[in-house]
């Protein structure tokens, strides 16, 4: 089944740094924070104040009245970017080919907004707080539903839960139904939309969140002695996968190819990654092993790096133990300290800065890093992105209950 090679044809982006690739690259490249105070909910009842909030994105202009009013914010993300993914491919939706084009995009929490108000709506009016159409807006898989239904894509459709591995998941499994032959193109993302106060109020409660003492985008500091925690982020990535030969044969646009994919679990806690990080480096190996390459070659690691103490620490000694002494040659940033935590769309929003950085020959920089933590010692690309030579990049996912997703993304050679 491996024989069967899998390249990107298209991307679409909504995110805290921007709502296409291109802006949000643009900001990432640049090291410019999307995080600030919260506008979206009100926050005087929580202490949460600071957040990765997509920006001027009103649902009113952007879509149909009927998606509007009924779809959760998390819905009308995923919609959005894979719109924008869909054209960026170059394909065409016909009655040709629609059964062969698949949705596979992924969620953490899935439509919390719309469950919180529905739970409200009914404790206020009772059976008439309760919309005709609260149930099926509510559940997870209406993810993938509403692109599918809104696009006219018959082919397998599903939404995986991972918690924070989502996006790589739903990515890595996409793949594997092309390969299978179960579809000739997929839709693949996460989306996220959880800035909400009794979501905030839980991680609060955790001890998993940073919080503002000052500047709002200094919040986010993945690697630093000083950090406190991650910061929530909301939004959806989408990426169009093919067969190698099916887009050569269609002379598609081809930005890079998905060569590994490693998935295990830690079977440990929770929350809590396995300290000595084991089940984290075997699934970077695992992702090294499928693409057939060594750690020689990797030109830079998206980090899972959320800035919470644990999690950093955790993933600096997982990179060693899958890199070896390799893992001090190989630069490392988080993007999460300019786009906060997206959840369940990390993943998949990180692997479009990934083949940007393909694109682009450019490592992403991790902000807010001016006092390395000792026990973090690898290149962390600080403050500053730099121009480099970005062939192959790994990218991790680290998820609440010990889920770990690691991709590699290669440059297309032809």
């Amino acid at each position: 089944m491996k024989e069967t090679r899998i390249v990107v044809t298209g991307m679409g982006l909504v995110s805290p740094v921007g709502n296409t690739v291109q802006e949000s690259w643009d900001n990432i490249r640049n090291g410019r924070s999307g995080i600030d105070w919260i506008k979206v909910i009100d926050t005087e009842q929580i202490r949460v104040k600071v957040a990765g909030e997509v920006k001027n994105f009103n649902p009113t202009e952007l879509f149909h009245r009927r998606i509007a009013k009924r779809a959760d914010r998390a819905q009308m993300f995923a919609l959005f970017a894979a719109q924008e993914a869909l054209a960026d491919s170059g394909i065409e939706v016909t009655e040709d080919n629609m059964y062969g084009i698949g949705v596979s995009i992924g969620t953490g929490i899935g439509a919390i907004g719309t469950t919180v108000e529905a739970v409200r709506s009914f404790s206020a009016r009772g059976t008439r707080g309760v919309r005709v159409h609260m149930v099926p807006s509510l559940l997870a898989d209406q993810i993938s539903a509403q692109v599918s239904m809104e696009l006219n894509l018959r082919g397998p459709n599903y939404t995986i839960v991972n918690a924070c591995s989502t996006g790589n998941n739903a990515i890595g499994d996409a793949a594997d139904m092309l390969r299978l032959g179960r579809a000739n193109v997929m839709v693949a993302g996460g989306s996220e939309a959880c800035i909400i106060d009794v979501v905030l109020t839980g991680l609060d409660n955790m001890k998993t969140v940073g919080m503002a003492d000052g500047d709002p985008k200094l919040v986010s500091r993945p690697f630093d002695v000083t950090r406190q925690g991650f910061v929530a982020g909301e939004g959806c990535g989408v990426l169009i996968l093919e067969r190698l030969e099916d887009a050569e044969a269609r002379g598609a646009k081809i930005y890079a190819e998905l060569t590994g994919y490693g998935h295990t679990a830690d079977a440990f806690h929770v929350t809590a990654p396995r300290a000595d990080g084991e089940s984290a480096a075997y699934a970077m190996t695992q992702a090294l092993a499928d693409a057939g390459i060594e750690a020689k070659d990797l030109s830079y690691i998206n980090a899972h790096g959320t800035g919470t103490p644990l999690n950093d620490k955790t993933e600096t000694k997982a990179i060693k133990l899958a890199l070896g002494e390799e893992a001090y040659n190989v630069p490392i940033s988080s993007t999460k300290s300019m786009t906060g935590h997206m959840l369940g769309a990390a993943g998949a929003a990180e692997a479009v800065f990934s083949i940007m950085a393909l694109q682009d020959n450019y490592l992403p920089p991790t902000i807010n890093l001016h006092n390395p933590d000792p026990e973090c010692d690898l290149d962390y690309v600080p403050n500053v992105g730099r121009d480099a030579e970005v062939n192959h990049i790994m990218s991790n996912a680290f998820g609440f209950g010990g889920h770990n997703a690691v991709l590699i993304m290669s440059r297309y050679t032809g």
